[in-house]
């Protein structure tokens, strides 16, 4: 029996790019795993305006994405932003196809409320500013590094920053409802235990406000675990898909 196919859920302000290291890991590492990332729309060549989109839009582009790719059973994999869209995702397709969720430093607030609505109060107010203005632009390369590369060396930092795409500003204070995910497809979270932007902490309280995960796994990096720790990154989604083979 095949491996699940392998679906990839960029974060806020990124692109399917972002996880080209990782997928040339995987590919070492799995040559005959099916893997897809995904864009989001408004970014790329993926059309859509980041001034008007929702969670709702991201989440009928990815479903169909990932129906216009004939996928039967996958493993869907969100990091940071991308956790918004997942759960409408999974409720779509359902448990008979959706074998597991993985949530990478995943953004994941409790029912009902937003991103700023959990967030440290001087991001909050910056992200209430810009989404009251609604001109998206790319995430400044200064806030990227600081925020979200920390500890990683040149080379990767330089990989990161030539990928930061527009993003939505509504998403930011969007309320977030989770009433139709399904309880019956295993989470796994995989928590970034030197993330500045969304800290060890929030991660702990997303994954108790979702009644908690069937398996936690912890790497020592910053928040983009798949530009920092491609390597570790790839070896665990490959042991993932790996149990349902």
């Amino acid at each position: 029996m095949p491996m699940p196919a392998l679906v990839l859920i960029h974060g806020g302000g990124l692109a399917a790019d972002s996880w080209d290291l990782t997928i040339d890991e995987i590919r070492r590492l799995a040559p005959e795993l099916n893997v897809l990332a995904l864009d989001m729309p408004g970014r790329r060549s993926k059309p859509g305006d980041s001034r008007e989109m929702i969670i709702a839009d991201y989440v009928e582009s990815l479903v169909n994405d990932i129906e216009n790719a004939g996928l039967e059973e996958i493993i869907i994999v969100a990091h940071s932003m991308g956790g918004l869209p997942l759960p409408g995702v999974a409720a779509k397709l359902g448990s008979a196809r959706v074998r597991e969720m993985i949530f990478a430093a995943a953004f994941l607030p409790q029912e009902g409320t937003s991103i700023v609505d959990g967030s440290p109060p001087h991001i909050a107010m910056i992200a209430r500013q810009r989404a009251r203005k609604n001109v998206p632009k790319p995430t400044p390369k200064s806030y990227a590094r600081f925020l979200y590369m920390n500890g990683v060396p040149a080379h990767r930092r330089r990989f990161m920053t030539g990928k930061l795409y527009a993003e939505s500003l509504r998403i930011l204070t969007e309320k977030v409802f989770r009433l139709g995910m399904p309880d019956d497809i295993p989470r796994t979270w995989i928590l970034t235990k030197r993330d500045r932007a969304l800290t060890p902490k929030m991660q702990r309280e997303y994954i108790e406000s979702v009644g908690g995960v069937q398996t936690l796994i912890e790497v020592d990096t910053c928040h983009m675990v798949m530009v920092s720790e491609p390597e570790r990154l790839a070896e665990i989604l490959v042991e993932r898909c790996r149990l349902y083979d």
